[in-house]
């Protein structure tokens, strides 16, 4: 199994000329010391070592004569294949001393050849004279077919004349073809020069081409097939172009004619240019309806015509049927951008939008059911873009503003003049005053955005947007003229006569307003109402209730100067007057709706109990004994308890007065001890925080028997307790104004009295 040296020394110049054996027998080496390691692990297997040997060996042998027999046939097949190179060396030897054999019998016969050049030149010469004697009966001819032509073309035997024109048109293109590629271009404006009378009927022909593609829609109606004849003629002159082009060897005078592009061009212009171009439109509504309803039936018809009877007398390559379309469409959308150019009403704005993005789509044109399917405009874009389109929306909407803002004026107006008729306001089903003008307004309102929602959802959104604008700015000029009947009311009560009844209508008013408000959008997902407006109507409400609240205060006033005093302390009815005159006026707001009608009566009672407190306040009234301080606490416990179950009675619930005020200053003036004065100031300015300093010393004035000490400790306490006011909080205090007290002198007057 190991080898000797001397094998190794004559293994090691093979090993240098083949490496890949050497590590091959390198790999078989390192795997059979695996292999043994392996198997003869332990010694006792070494007693089989005779048995592996021998079956090794036969193996051996085995693989060695399998090489061998693979070897023979290698050297077998590398044999005949040098034999085969070796016969193939042979024939190519052969063939070369054959070509040489060859070539000099072509060198030869090369010497011979050239006295044949002469007759070949004779020959040619024949030829070209044959040719011209050939073309001579219609050289000679020419003029008269000329004429014939003429003649046929006057006669509209289009196709005729055309044949007799491209056999002129050849003769004189093969002349012209054979002279230039002679070489003699000198020759060839003789040839133009003697031909010339082709450019007269190219120009006849073409004329009457383009007149037959001017009148196609009258022509495919009336005479088909002249019509047939002018597109068998361009499609002829188109394949003569292609082939032409196709050559490129010699283009002749004249071409290409390129007769079927302006074809097409002449039939597109015969079909928009006449009725787009320099049409006059009147701007103003009803004459711009009557021409786009005219333009509809016309383009509907028309197309009706190319697509039932041109498209059966063009090639169906020609796609005349869709040529048409794209043509209208392009023309319409320049027609409607110059209709747009002009300074058109909201009526002819809205029309041009409904035209372009309702009708034209409709089944009353484009989708007409005899057009359908073959005539498609998906696919030519919009007749207007969405910039356009927005453009002229907000235009549209510009119009209708300034009409809004001119009706709401008018409605403003009328109302404005009925506030001073000699008659109450109408009242509805249920006794509640109102007028017409929330109707009218939400109705004019609500036409525009029903109209406008006609056209595109964005649209329908700017019109709502601008109808709530305009109602805000509607509500702020109606506030200006509440307050200027307001005004006028001042200087004469008399005028209007039924005021009070007039405000309250336009309280309901504004009710009618704030509900409708905010059902004006169709979409219920899209009812923005803007805080602005809410807020408008707010301050219309607050300004009506605040003239009624006026009216009620002017009443007031004449029976409060006349308390607090000794009249009024013995027992008068001055307080069942004041409830007279609030009764009058509760009556007057029971003509107004729920909400509205309970804020005017709790206004109303707070303007009752501030109307109370200011007078009693505001007097210089000192108690000069107890029994005055107790003959008053009687009096302010009647008339508060008086005040309270008339309110009551209409209505307003005791929680919700603020007469409680009276109740509590009572306390204050019945206290017996001043010592406790303090601690009774305390609680009375915590239930009302916008008490100020001078109300409490015009109260303790009002007692007749504080000392300054005790005044002093009283508003020392005051300042050591700051209140601050709640948001929930009603004032009533802090709107009456009374005088500095004059601490002194109001003593010294006290004492006195």
């Amino acid at each position: 199994m190991g080898m000797s040296a001397g094998d190794q020394h004559a293994a090691s110049p093979r090993d240098e000329e083949w490496p890949e054996a050497e590590k091959a027998e390198k790999l078989a080496r390192g795997a059979a010391l695996k292999w043994a390691s392996g198997v003869f692990y332990r010694p006792e297997k070494l007693e089989g070592l005779g048995q592996y040997r021998s079956r090794e060996m036969q193996r051996n042998s085995s693989i060695q004569s399998r090489l061998k027999s693979t070897v023979q046939s290698y050297l077998e097949g590398v044999s005949t294949g040098l034999e085969q190179l070796r016969l193939a060396a042979q024939e190519v030897q052969g063939i070369c001393q054959e070509l040489g054999v060859a070539r000099w019998a072509l060198l030869d016969s090369a010497e011979q050849c050239q006295g044949l050049q002469q007759m070949r030149m004779l020959m040619a010469e024949h030829v070209q004279l044959a040719s011209v004697v050939q073309v001579l009966p219609q050289l000679f001819s020419v003029h008269e077919a000329f004429s014939h032509t003429l003649q046929l073309l006057h006669r509209q035997c289009l196709l005729e004349a055309h044949v007799e024109l491209m056999m002129m048109e050849h003769l004189r293109n093969d002349i012209l073809c054979q002279l230039h590629l002679r070489g003699l271009s000198s020759a060839q404006a003789t040839v133009l020069s003697y031909f010339g009378g082709l450019q007269e009927l190219n120009e006849c022909l073409a004329k009457q081409l383009w007149d037959i593609a001017g009148s196609s829609l009258q022509l495919v109606c009336q005479d088909p097939a002249l019509f047939v004849s002018a597109v068998r003629i361009v499609e002829r002159e188109e394949r003569i172009d292609d082939t032409l082009l196709l050559e490129a060897t010699f283009l002749p005078p004249g071409r290409p004619k390129g007769w079927r592009q302006k074809f097409q061009r002449v039939l597109q212009e015969s079909l928009v240019g006449a009725r787009f171009r320099g049409t006059l439109v009147g701007t103003v509504g009803p004459a711009l309806a009557k021409h786009l309803v005219v333009l509809k039936e016309d383009v509907v018809s028309e197309l009706r015509v190319v697509k039932d009877l041109m498209v059966q007398c063009v090639p169906a390559h020609y796609n005349i049927l869709g040529v048409c379309t794209a043509a209208y469409h392009q023309a319409l959308k320049g027609h409607l951008q110059e209709l747009l150019r002009e300074d058109l009403d909201k009526q002819g704005l809205f029309l041009l939008l409904e035209w372009a993005l309702q009708v034209y789509h409709s089944p009353e044109m484009m989708g007409h059911p005899d057009l359908l399917p073959e005539v498609d405009v998906s696919a030519l874009g919009p007749l207007m873009s969405p910039e356009l389109v927005d453009h002229t929306e907000r235009k549209y909407v510009v119009k209708v503003k300034a009409s809004v803002l001119e009706w709401m004026q008018r409605t403003l107006e009328v109302e404005f003049k009925e506030w001073f008729r000699e008659e109450e306001p109408e009242t509805d089903h249920e006794g509640f005053f109102q007028s017409a003008l929330p109707v009218i307004v939400m109705q004019m309102l609500n036409e525009n955005i029903q109209v406008a929602s006609l056209i595109t959802d964005s649209l329908q959104q700017k019109v709502y947007n601008m109808a709530l604008e305009e109602l805000e700015a509607f509500l702020g000029r109606l506030r200006e003229a509440l307050v200027q009947c307001g005004k006028e009311h001042q200087r004469d009560r008399t005028v209007p006569r039924f005021y009070n009844s007039y405000l309250l209508a336009m309280l309901n008013n504004n009710l009618a307003l704030s509900s409708a408000v905010s059902s004006l959008h169709p979409d219920a997902a899209r009812r923005e109402v803007p805080a602005s407006l809410w807020a408008a109507l707010d301050r219309m409400q607050k300004k009506a209730c605040q003239l009624l609240l006026e009216e009620l205060l002017l009443d007031l006033q004449p029976l409060c100067l006349q308390l607090p005093s000794r009249k009024w302390l013995s027992g008068s009815q001055l307080v069942s007057s004041m409830c007279e005159v609030v009764d009058k006026y509760s009556k007057d707001f029971c003509r107004v709706r729920t909400p509205v009608c309970t804020l005017l009566l709790a206004e109303s009672e707070l303007v009752v109990t501030s109307q109370y407190l200011r007078a009693l306040l505001q007097q210089k009234m000192v108690c000069r004994s107890q029994e005055e301080r107790a003959q008053l606490c009687h009096r302010l416990l009647q008339d508060a308890t008086q005040l309270r179950d008339l309110f009551c009675g209409l209505g307003l619930e005791q929680s919700h007065q603020s007469l409680e005020a009276i109740f509590a200053l009572r306390e204050l003036i019945c206290l017996k001890d001043p010592a406790l004065l303090s601690l009774e100031v305390l609680g009375f300015i915590t239930k009302y925080p916008d008490v100020s300093d001078e109300h409490i010393s015009t109260l303790l004035d009002l007692r007749g028997d504080v000392s300054r000490e005790m005044r002093h400790m009283v508003l020392e306490m005051m300042a050591q307790h700051p209140q601050v006011l709640p948001d929930s909080y009603r004032p009533i205090f802090s709107t009456i104004l009374v005088p500095m007290p004059e601490l002194p002198l109001c003593l010294r007057k006290g004492k006195c009295a």
